[in-house]
């Protein structure tokens, strides 16, 4: 017979070490079952938008590597074709390639981070987590021979990139792409049909595509409802209509889905690099221009599919040296909106499990 109890609201955080940041839930329980849920913003805010309008367009760039510092990559090619933009500036064509493939080695980088907490999250003691770690030092291993460092990179400049990759990137970059297919192998063989994992993620956090597009989500949260839509396909930048790709879907838009999504999509990532190491011509890996960039009065948004979905920043330009103002649309937060449809009727547990599954990073939430 069941007992009746009083609902308890019960606060998480504002410490939890694997939203890569603080946060805090508001949680209304009745006994373990969640009724409501209110996400708690702001303990992390740094001020990037009003900094960005302090600085220079080029020292912006150091910014966007500290909103998601999982996918600074993303975060810096974002900004800068928001720049070139707003300023008319053309990079050549080996730059968009090095570009392109930069994003989709951070893309693999971020879904492996993901993946391996998502994991931990469910209580693997820190195996899957650990093997997922193994590869992603592999990945900044050839981002610290592009740009000498390897989480905050700054690598991408307004018109091209900070230097070309050097001779020793190319070898090391290809014998990745022949490793990469077998570990992620290795991982569905661990994971994909582990009985744990299936009974704590299938039809646990659903969220319906009707909700996912109001809540304006983006990424793999969307993708994982069954939503075919994708930045690089939906509205092609840099080179992306040159390669072949396919966009993974999901069917039901639960945790598995999730995680099924992400595994798939860092297989067609190297499927993107592999075409563009075919590809890149020579040539210049940057374009002439100013020291400072003062472009037209105006406005201008850029937008990438990062890591964790659509990411854009909005830049008014004065004519000055800095942006007027600076509007970034982190796909962090905006997934987070959703979070409270994924929980209400779930317990304590597959809430911890769900709020992995959506890979927040709290730098760029608060900004």
């Amino acid at each position: 017979m069941p007992i009746r109890t009083e609902p308890v609201t019960v606060n998480l955080g504002p410490q939890h070490p694997s939203t890569h940041g603080v946060f805090r839930m508001r949680i209304t329980f009745d006994g373990e079952t969640i009724l409501d849920v209110e996400p708690v913003f702001g303990y992390l805010h740094r001020g990037s938008e009003k900094l960005a309008e302090e600085r220079t367009y080029t020292q912006v760039i150091t910014l966007t590597d500290r909103l998601d510092y999982v996918a600074s990559m993303s975060n810096n090619l974002a900004y800068v074709l928001a720049v070139e933009k707003l300023a008319d500036i053309h990079p050549p064509e080996r730059a968009m390639y090095l570009r392109v493939m930069a994003a989709e080695l951070q893309r693999i980088a971020s879904h492996l981070v993901a993946v391996g907490f998502f994991l931990q999250e469910l209580g693997a003691f820190g195996t899957p987590l650990m093997y997922c770690f193994r590869e992603r030092e592999k990945i900044l291993d050839l981002f610290e021979m592009l740009c000498g460092a390897r989480i905050t990179l700054s690598f991408m400049r307004v018109g091209g990139v900070f230097q070309d990759a050097p001779p020793e990137f190319w070898p090391a970059l290809r014998a990745f792409l022949q490793e990469m297919p077998h570990y992620l192998d290795e991982y569905e063989r661990l994971l994909t049909g582990n009985e744990v994992l299936l009974a704590r993620t299938k039809d646990v956090g659903v969220l319906p595509a009707l909700k996912d597009i109001n809540c304006s989500a983006s990424g793999p949260v969307l993708r994982s409802c069954g939503v075919n839509w994708d930045l690089r396909k939906a509205d092609p930048y840099e080179i992306y209509h040159r390669v072949q790709f396919h966009v993974p879907v999901g069917t039901k838009g639960d945790n598995y889905d999730r995680y099924l999504v992400r595994i798939a999509e860092m297989r067609q990532s190297l499927h993107i690099v592999e075409q563009c190491m075919e590809q890149i011509p020579e040539g210049p890996i940057k374009t002439a221009a100013p020291l400072l960039v003062r472009p037209p009065a105006g406005d201008a948004y850029g937008h990438v599919e990062a890591p964790k979905g659509e990411l854009g920043f909005y830049l008014v330009s004065d004519g000055g040296v800095a942006p007027y103002r600076c509007k970034i649309r982190s796909p962090s937060l905006i997934n987070t909106t959703a979070l409270r449809d994924m929980l209400i009727g779930w317990r304590l547990a597959d809430m911890i499990v769900t709020f992995g599954s959506i890979d927040i990073n709290m730098g760029e939430v608060d900004r």
